[in-house]
C-alpha cells in the first residue's frame, strides 16, 4: 500500500535534458544550480526521493521541493528569484540631475568634472557620484582625438583598399607601403633601474639623443612578412631605391597591387617614370587623414610598442641592429593581420559619425 503524497510525474525533453546537463558540467554555473540540476536528473531516471538525497548526501525534503518546482516551472523553476535587496538610498531625481550636470555643463574652473567637484554640487558623496559614472560609462577626465578625412574620393577609396584586403585579386601581391621618418636613437643619461617585486621598472624622463634613421616597410597582407631596407633620409630617392629592392623579391610573372598614402614622395616625376616602366605595378592610394586604412600602421605599432619606446640605443648603428632583429623576428614567425570590416560596414560607421558631431551643437 503506497503512503505519502503523491509525486507528480517528471518527464524531460531532449533540449531539457541538454540544459540540465550542461547546467552540471560548465565550470561557472552556480553550484546550488548544479546541485538542483543533478537531483531532477535523478530524480528523471525514477529513483525515489530517499535515493536521490543520499546520493547527493542531503534530505529528501529538497529534492522533492526541486522536483515539484522543475515540473511547475520547468527550467526557470531551478533559478534563484530576485530577492528584495536593501533600500535605495540615491533618489531617481538626484541621479537624473547629477547625469545632467555632468552632460550638459562644465565647473567654472575647469575644462571638465571631477567626482569630488561634482560631489560638492550635488551634496552627494565622492563614492556616489563615482559609482554612478560607472554604471551609466561616464568618464569626464579621459578624452580622445578624431579626424575626418576630406578627401573628395574619400567612398570610392575606401572601396578600392578595403577591396583589395577582403577579395585579393588572384595570381597578385598585396603589399602595405609606408615609411616611418626620423626614427629616434635614444639614451637614456642615467642606467635604468630594473624591475623588482612591488617596483615597476624606472628610467630618467630625459635623455640623450644619437641621430635618426629611417624605415621604409612594406607588409605582405597575405603572409604577414615585412620586407624593410633602412636610409638615412625619406626623400624621393630613398624611395625609389626601396622599390626597386621590393620588386627585386616579387616574381616577375606575379603583379603588385601597391596600398600607400598621399605622401609628395610617392608622387614626384622620377615615381611616376618608374610606375610607367612596370605595368605589372599598380598603385592603390589611401584617402587623406585615414593611415588607419594602412594595414603596415598596425605593425609600426608593434614595432614601437616592442622594440622602440622602452630600446636604450647608444647609436644609429645599435638603432639599425634593433629594428633588423625584430624584422627578421616578424619574418621567421609571421602572423597576417586579418581585416574584418567591409566597405559599406566602414562608410555607415563615419555617416553617423558624421551626424553625431553634426549635431552636437558645437
Amino acid at each position: 500500500m503506497r503512503t505519502g503524497r503523491p509525486k507528480a510525474e517528471l518527464t524531460l525533453t531532449a533540449e531539457e535534458r541538454h540544459t540540465l546537463e550542461q547546467w552540471t558540467r560548465r565550470p561557472k554555473t552556480a553550484q546550488a544550480l548544479a546541485r538542483r540540476a543533478r537531483s531532477v536528473l535523478a530524480c528523471a531516471t525514477g529513483q525515489p526521493h530517499h535515493t536521490v538525497a543520499a546520493a547527493f548526501k542531503t534530505t529528501g525534503q529538497p529534492v522533492g521541493r526541486w522536483r515539484r518546482r522543475f515540473v511547475e516551472r520547468r527550467l526557470e523553476g531551478l533559478l534563484d528569484e530576485p530577492r528584495p535587496g536593501t533600500s535605495r538610498r540615491t533618489s531617481a531625481v538626484a541621479v537624473e540631475r547629477l547625469l545632467a550636470l555632468t552632460l550638459e555643463t562644465t565647473p567654472k574652473a575647469a575644462t571638465h568634472w571631477s567626482s569630488r567637484d561634482m560631489a560638492k554640487i550635488c551634496g552627494l558623496s565622492q563614492s556616489t557620484v563615482s559609482r554612478i559614472w560607472r554604471a551609466f560609462g561616464l568618464q569626464p577626465y579621459r578624452t580622445e582625438t578624431f579626424n575626418l578625412s576630406q578627401a573628395p574620393l574619400f567612398i570610392e577609396k575606401v572601396r578600392d583598399v578595403v577591396g583589395l584586403y577582403l577579395n585579393p585579386p588572384d595570381k597578385a601581391l598585396v603589399l602595405c607601403v609606408e615609411e616611418n621618418a626620423q626614427i629616434q636613437a635614444l639614451d637614456r643619461t642615467r642606467p635604468l633601474l630594473p624591475m623588482r617585486p612591488g617596483q615597476v621598472e624606472r628610467r630618467t624622463h630625459d635623455s640623450r639623443r644619437h641621430g635618426t634613421t629611417a624605415l621604409f616597410a612594406a607588409l605582405n597582407v597575405k603572409t604577414g612578412q615585412v620586407i624593410g631596407p633602412l636610409h638615412q633620409r625619406q626623400r624621393s630617392r630613398e624611395f625609389r631605391t626601396f622599390l626597386d629592392t621590393m620588386a627585386a623579391t616579387v616574381p616577375a610573372e606575379v603583379d603588385v597591387h601597391l596600398i600607400l598614402d598621399n605622401e609628395g614622395t610617392h608622387k614626384t616625376a622620377m615615381i611616376r617614370r618608374w610606375l610607367l616602366k612596370r605595368p605589372r605595378v599598380h598603385v592603390h592610394f589611401t584617402p587623406t587623414s585615414a593611415s588607419w586604412l594602412n594595414l603596415v600602421e598596425r605593425w609600426f605599432a608593434l614595432l614601437t610598442e616592442k622594440q622602440l619606446r622602452r630600446g636604450v640605443h647608444r647609436s644609429t648603428q645599435a638603432l639599425r641592429d634593433a629594428i633588423r632583429a625584430y624584422i627578421t623576428h616578424t619574418n621567421d614567425q609571421p602572423k597576417p593581420f586579418g581585416w574584418t570590416k567591409t566597405a559599406d560596414e566602414i562608410l555607415a560607421s563615419v555617416a553617423r559619425f558624421c551626424h553625431r558631431t553634426s549635431d552636437s551643437g558645437h
